[in-house]
């Protein structure tokens, strides 16, 4: 009698899963085994990126080199720039510089003390749109205020050293001299109460500057305005005439 085939086993309801079987000889590639495999298929693009990052560093540290040498040379013409002409060359030369600026704003403080006051405006003017803030700003802002002022534009200057004085965010050193050379122009104009009012302006600003020392010397110069006379009084003298007596 034939025996019969066993019947297959029943693949359990809702397991849909497929069994691999497993090497049980199988081992795990180690870290180098990984990073040789690594490298042999990507070793070309790392090699090309640390390149391209050497350059870079090269590159960098050449432009900082030469950028460094030139700024040396600048610097070394404008300590060499010891006469008139030769700071007007180097301005011209290195118009786009700091020193070249700076040397513009000396050569118009040159011309502002020659009396060259239409010049120095000019000067003044050309320095200020260069610099737009800062210090030096500052500084060719009041020369241009003076410039003005030599240039007979009275107005117009006082009212730029009055800005520069009143405004606080300004250095105290161009705010006092600003505050003092308006008590200057008031003694000039003999308008005593500005004088007062511009040398307390000073000491206010900075007790301590030069300015302020100057601005109440300037005050202490001012002539004393003279005391206002005594009324007289009137005696009755003999046959009842009226006659006035000092003091009196």
């Amino acid at each position: 009698m034939t025996t019969p085939a066993s019947p297959a086993q029943p693949t359990p309801s809702g397991d849909d899963r497929n069994l691999v079987a497993v090497d049980a000889t199988y081992i795990a590639p180690s870290f180098e085994e990984k990073l040789h495999a690594f490298w042999k298929k990507n070793g070309t693009a790392v090699i090309v990126l640390c390149v391209l990052v050497l350059v870079g560093i090269v590159a960098k540290g050449g432009w900082d080199y030469l950028a460094a040498q030139k700024e040396a040379e600048v610097q070394k013409d404008y300590a060499a720039a010891t006469t008139p002409e030769k700071l007007k060359s180097f301005a011209s030369s290195h118009a786009d510089h700091i020193l070249g600026t700076l040397a513009q704003l000396r050569l118009t403080d040159d011309a502002y003390t020659a009396g060259k006051a239409a010049e120095a405006v000019t000067g003044y003017e050309m320095v200020s749109a260069k610099l737009k803030t800062g210090p030096l700003f500052a500084r060719a802002q009041l020369g241009l205020a003076m410039a003005k002022i030599a240039a007979g534009k009275t107005a117009e200057g006082e009212t730029a050293l009055k800005s520069l004085a009143g405004d606080a965010a300004q250095l105290k050193g161009i705010r006092a001299e600003a505050s003092y050379h308006l008590a200057s122009l008031a003694a000039e104009a003999g308008r005593a109460d500005d004088v007062k009012k511009y040398s307390e302006q000073v000491a206010q600003i900075d007790p301590s500057s030069p300015w302020t020392q100057r601005a109440m010397t300037l005050r202490a110069s001012l002539p004393v305005a003279p005391a206002a006379a005594a009324p007289q009084a009137e005696v009755p003298a003999a046959g009842g005439v009226q006659i006035k007596l000092p003091g009196k």
